[in-house]
């Protein structure tokens, strides 16, 4: 039986900068993969 659906996202894990590695406060329209830090570069 398939998991419930909010359950399933709660458990994805922390989305992480590409370049250093810190954890990204997602937003929602977010599709970005690196942090304001090193985005900023």
């Amino acid at each position: 039986m398939l998991e419930n659906v909010v359950e399933f996202f709660k458990n994805l894990p922390a989305k992480v900068c590409t370049e250093c590695g810190e954890k990204i406060d997602e937003q929602s329209e977010c599709y970005h993969n690196t942090c304001e830090k090193c985005n900023c570069i």
